[in-house]
């Protein structure tokens, strides 16, 4: 089969190679808005390259969306009226009213959309998702999640990401979600600013943390920061009433202990999310080209996303009133109010 790739920055060039691995995988085809690009990259690696996006559109069979967050939705539209299965990257659009348009519209559609939720494809999180689902924690009552980037990314990143909660801590309202099974009824959540002025200036912060409730009374605290110099450091703890069970305290854990006599962890550390999830993102786009052959339905779809981005939308809403936002307020993509479809 032959993949397109549109956009072809920093993680497009990381999946255009990924997808170059797969046997399913016979051609990547790349296009680019900005002149140039997609031809350097095809040529230094041997891909295919489109013109532009309706003319890759006419070329593949399957497409994979790695540009900027504000282009997802026009192309979104684009590949679903060609009628071809997409990966996107997420969040699938910049606002909550874009994204329920775009759960209606694909969802009237016979087409196969995939959100890019790399964390769903990661062993230890799928570990700790069989550890809740067989029963082997009793009753699960606390979760504790935090994504601390290493470095920050460049200042002009930071107007179009969406903020914090949406652009870091989604990742971390999704696999709560997939991991617990459960929904989110409502959320407390706080930010602040240490570093550079450009987070501030954009309306951003460069941390943050929320206090979220589900609909069983779990406990969920999420943490997330632009500035963790000990390295890429990415976790998830779940703790039940018969046991507790961590992702992400391998060697390269990014803490050093304070105690005599522990030599733990070893490292070295992760310093970025393409090394820290490298196998995660190998699984999910071979399962996006099983997708293109029809061989799986989606795994992470565009009502996920939209779910995750719900949860998000609480947080900020919330750091800024500083008060409890209920899921309730946020709409779903019926245009009425409520926690919507509950993850596989």
């Amino acid at each position: 089969m032959r993949i397109g790739l549109v956009g072809t920055g920093r993680i497009g060039a990381f999946h255009a190679s990924t997808l170059a691995g797969l046997d399913q995988v016979d051609e990547v085809v790349l296009t680019d808005a900005v002149p140039g690009a997609a031809e350097t990259l095809a040529a230094e690696h041997g891909y295919g390259t489109a013109p532009d996006v309706d003319t890759l559109l006419g070329q593949v069979d399957g497409v994979v969306i790695t540009t900027p967050t504000t282009t997802h939705a026009a192309l979104l539209r684009q590949t679903v009226a060609a009628g071809l299965p997409t990966f996107c990257e997420k969040p699938v659009a910049m606002t909550l009213d874009e994204s329920i348009e775009l759960v209606d519209l694909v969802e009237s559609s016979t087409v196969p959309v995939q959100i890019g939720f790399q964390r769903r494809f990661d062993t230890g999180y799928r570990r700790a998702r069989d550890a809740v689902r067989s029963g082997d924690l009793g009753f699960v009552h606390t979760l504790r999640a935090n994504t601390h980037d290493q470095a920050p990314p460049p200042a002009a990143y930071i107007p179009t990401s969406g903020g914090l909660f949406r652009d870091c801590s989604i990742h971390d309202f999704d696999i709560i979600r997939f991991v617990t099974g459960r929904e989110v009824l409502s959320v407390y959540g706080v930010g602040a600013n240490k570093g550079d002025d450009f987070f501030t200036e954009g309306g951003d912060v460069d941390t943050c943390a929320a206090v979220l409730t589900l609909d069983d009374d779990t406990v969920v605290t999420v943490s997330a920061t632009r500035y963790n110099g000990a390295g890429h450091d990415v976790r998830l703890e779940v703790m039940g009433s018969a046991g507790t069970v961590g992702v992400g305290f391998d060697d390269s854990l990014a803490v050093r202990s304070a105690e005599d006599g522990v030599d733990y962890p070893r490292g070295p550390q992760k310093w970025s999310f393409m090394e820290r999830f490298q196998p995660a993102y190998r699984r999910e786009l071979g399962v996006f080209a099983d997708l293109v052959a029809g061989r799986v339905s989606s795994p992470c779809t565009v009502r996920d996303g939209l779910q995750a981005f719900r949860i998000a939308e609480a947080c900020e809403l919330s750091r800024r009133r500083r008060a409890r936002v209920d899921l309730a307020e946020i709409p779903d993509d019926s245009g009425t109010t409520g926690a919507g479809a509950r993850s596989a």
